[in-house]
């Protein structure tokens, strides 16, 4: 009997990490996950899929910046797949540490190419690269031929470990993938990161357990997908005939002006805007009471043009295509919140 074919997922315990285990699972595989630590915060997302303490997962602890640990869990999983989805992940965070960003996001990847390269060239590698690499590079959409201008600590980390993984491919002849991500989101997300603010602070809103929601830069414009169909991505990447470099993206921009207003109405609230600039607000049709205000506390220090990817070639080469708009991507985030906060309350 064959044993089932082995993936190795650093970061499981975050948003893409529990969604791709939870789709490799499914198709048969056994998973190794990695966190930084055993008792990571983030191992809740797991939880909520119902996948701790599966019997075709298995926690290890790794730090990417320790060379000889990942050069040894890779030895000793010799996994058939590696998707590396660790690192710091939210960018203003890169502002504060940008030495952790460096070393983890960047420096991790050569960690494990350099792993796969001595201890098991077979396994196939994919690279969680970021559309946050282009940056202020100009032109939209963007596709795999675009130039890069990184603006973050992050986005610089990431453009080091995408070129690394290129690298490994043409230099060493090493399956490796780097698929360049936009934002992608799902009730797993921190409420770090704007979208699930949004969608945690409507759900408060609408429970009577908050008043209103602070937001940065309203007119800020992501091509926003689904966490889910994005991982999708990631594993047909490795599927293929030889590695390459796929933008994963709609094709779409959304404000986050016109993201906070949908996600209002996934709960029945509907606003109406007030102001411009600092000054404006959301105000809730039916009460008047003021439900969103414009906050330069998260302004970005360096905010980026819009990015729109062009995934054309993910279409044509993968067969992959988002289906998932803006409307059903707010209103899964929405009921989840409800639903998480409905029970607490």
């Amino acid at each position: 009997m064959n044993r089932p074919r082995t993936a190795l997922i650093t970061g499981v315990g975050g948003q893409d990490g529990t969604c791709l285990a939870d789709l490799l699972i499914r198709k048969g595989y056994r998973v190794v996950g990695t966190t930084r630590s055993p008792a990571d915060e983030r191992m809740w997302r797991l939880s909520e899929y119902g996948l701790l303490g599966h019997p075709q997962l298995t926690i290890e602890q790794l730090d990417l910046v320790d060379e000889g640990r990942c050069r040894e869990l890779v030895a000793r999983v010799r996994p058939e797949e590696v998707y590396n989805l660790a690192g710091i992940s939210f960018i203003g965070e890169s502002f504060v540490s940008p030495l952790q960003a460096a070393q983890t996001t960047g420096l991790g990847a050569v960690n494990l190419l350099e792993a796969i390269r001595t201890t098991s060239p077979e396994t196939r590698f994919f690279q969680a690269s970021s559309s946050e690499m282009f940056g202020n590079a100009g032109g939209a959409p963007q596709n795999e031929g675009s130039a890069f201008c990184p603006r973050s600590p992050y986005a610089v980390a990431k453009l080091f470990a995408h070129w690394a993984t290129v690298t490994y491919r043409e230099s060493y002849g090493i399956f490796t993938c780097s698929g360049i991500l936009y934002n992608h989101e799902s009730s797993l997300r921190s409420v770090n990161f704007v979208t699930r603010k949004i969608a945690d602070a409507v759900a408060r809103i609408r429970l009577g357990l908050q008043e209103s929601v602070e937001i940065g830069n309203m007119d800020s414009r992501r091509d926003w997908g689904y966490a889910p169909e994005y991982v999708d991505a990631m594993w047909r990447m490795l599927q293929g005939d030889a590695g390459d470099t796929f933008v994963v993206a709609t094709g779409h921009l959304t404000s986050v002006r016109d993201f906070v207003r949908v996600a209002f109405e996934a709960a029945g609230i509907h606003l109406r805007w007030q102001g411009k600039g600092l000054s404006e607000t959301g105000v809730e049709a039916d009460t008047g009471k003021v439900r969103v205000r414009v906050s330069p506390e998260y302004f970005r220090p360096d905010d980026v043009r819009p990015l729109c990817g062009d995934p054309s070639k993910a279409r044509r080469m993968l067969g992959w295509e988002a289906s998932t708009g803006v409307d059903e991507l707010c209103r899964v985030m929405v009921h989840a919140d409800l639903a998480r906060l409905g029970a607490s309350t």
